[in-house]
């Protein structure tokens, strides 16, 4: 399936030119966002509860923080950019009453309004534009001339101009200079969980863990299980996300190339894509996302407890040590 794809000479910034943007979240995407469109010559403010710690970091930047009610009912634009955990909260408490009608709400990721925890007033046009990077990298492309790739997508067009202003917030933080890529809501919120759970985050992790408890259980060193399991897995990552699998293959050795080629499936075999499709399945009828939202309801019990059992496995203590024998690392 073809997917339409933006750059700058398809974008109308001139859309902008009259609108004040006002930023909620102070993040690593909220940051990034405020300064590029701010020096894309737009009019940006940066929504903030009265007492916050984060208005004098945020006037040293150069952006100006307001306080959030009136930050809102000013704004044209309402930019979407704190946790998902903590935007229908706020949407109900602060955006919802003073939103004006015809503005604009922009998010970076859909999970919120996918699965309904966010429900908009029909007189507002909802879009989003997401960078596929972190903030840092949005922001430094940007000083270099340079972008990060978004996606863009429209859930409500009240104005007929929602995906035309998408695609110019897009230009204000250097997306369009590499590329928009035209999605859904639902496309970018199921293939951005699938993509954490099964294989970024999820399945990365499980698998890492999975090598070095087979190497040590085997009586090798826990040193060694470490540099061969989790610690040259960036080397690995690094090249196929430079060029591929192809690239990836050309620079390791041809006994490495084998095992890669007749082993790989046999660590991941249909079953396991199996599994990935009901992990899929979960996604797509709301399962995983009624579920989270039923985890944060409770404190979050499973999630601490999770994080503590993967904190005190051996292979985060032996990892500790040995990162601490390679200075360049940094923290």
């Amino acid at each position: 399936m073809s997917v339409n794809i933006y750059y700058e000479n398809d974008t109308n910034p001139k859309l902008l030119a009259d609108k004040r943007i006002c930023v909620l979240g102070y993040g690593s995407q909220g940051n990034a966002h405020s300064r590029n469109l701010a020096d894309s010559g737009l009019n940006v403010v940066v929504g903030l509860r009265e007492g916050s710690k984060t208005f004098d970091k945020v006037k040293s930047q150069g952006l100006e923080p307001v306080e959030i009610t009136a930050a809102i009912k000013s704004a044209d634009i309402i930019c979407f950019l704190l946790p998902d955990t903590a935007q229908p909260a706020v949407y109900k408490q602060y955006v919802e009453p003073n939103i004006k009608p015809g503005a604009a709400m922009l998010f970076a990721h859909g999970f919120n309004l996918h699965y309904g925890q966010i429900i908009p007033k029909p007189e507002n046009d909802v879009i989003m534009v997401a960078p596929k990077g972190p903030g840092k990298l949005v922001r430094d492309l940007y000083e270099q001339g340079q972008g990060v790739p978004c996606l863009c997508a429209v859930a409500q067009d009240a104005s007929g101009q929602a995906k035309d202003l998408a695609l110019a917030y897009a230009w204000g933080i250097g997306g369009a200079r590499a590329g928009v890529i035209e999605t859904t809501f639902e496309e970018e919120t199921e293939t951005d969980l699938f993509g954490e759970q099964a294989v970024l985050c999820g399945g990365l992790s499980a698998l890492m863990k999975a090598g070095f408890e087979t190497l040590v259980e085997a009586g090798y060193a826990p040193e060694m299980a470490y540099f061969e399991c989790i610690h040259e897995t960036k080397l690995i990552i690094d090249l196929i996300y430079q060029g591929g699998l192809k690239k990836m293959r050309h620079f390791i050795s041809e006994t490495a190339k084998y095992g890669d080629i007749t082993r790989g499936p046999r660590v991941v075999p249909p079953e396991a894509k199996q599994e990935m499709r009901r992990i899929l399945d979960e996604i797509q009828d709301g399962r995983f996302a009624r579920e989270w939202v039923l985890e944060n309801q409770a404190n979050l019990p499973v999630y601490h407890a999770l994080l503590r059992k993967d904190e005190k496995h051996q292979m985060e203590q032996v990892g500790a040590q040995l990162r601490g024998m390679m200075k360049w690392l940094g923290e």
